[in-house]
């Protein structure tokens, strides 16, 4: 069975640079994405990098660990799923910074997931509740940065 892909973008008024950190550094992930109440690096990690692992809780309680697979900074991070809610067989996810002139980037998450049955039934529903969300998490995102004095 193939996998569900869906993407979002925005275009955020700062650096790739100063997106890319700002959304990587685990202490501003609960700032500005509002689909989580818990998010945070495990195994005495203090910064995200290939290999580092994650815990990310979902306000709706579900919780993943996942684990990153790729690490460019400014350019593009990814993520897999190592562990997750029973409904998904495979999850990844990536997040592409790419800068424009005037200190603007566009900042895109692209996800891909796979459902265990009974689930699998319900996937169009699960998948635009998930874009849903990744959509207002950009929103935050952008707010937060253009708002609050990120660095650009």
């Amino acid at each position: 069975m193939e996998g569900t892909k869906f993407s979002e973008k925005i275009i955020i008024d700062c650096s790739a640079v100063a997106a890319f950190d700002y959304t990587q550094d685990y202490k501003n992930r609960l700032k500005w994405d509002t689909f989580l109440k818990s998010a945070e690096l495990t195994d005495g990690a203090t910064k995200a990098d290939i290999g580092v692992q994650a815990t990310c809780v979902a306000k709706n309680g579900l919780g993943m660990v996942t684990e990153y697979v790729s690490f460019n900074r400014p350019k593009a991070t990814a993520i897999k799923m190592t562990k997750g809610p029973f409904m998904f067989t495979s999850f990844f996810g990536s997040w592409t910074f790419k800068e424009f002139e005037n200190s603007r980037t566009e900042v895109i998450f692209l996800y891909s997931f796979k459902l265990r049955f009974p689930f699998n039934l319900a996937t169009g529903l699960i998948k635009k509740n998930l874009q849903s969300n990744v959509r207002k998490r950009l929103i935050d995102l952008k707010s937060n940065i253009e708002n609050h004095g990120t660095n650009h």
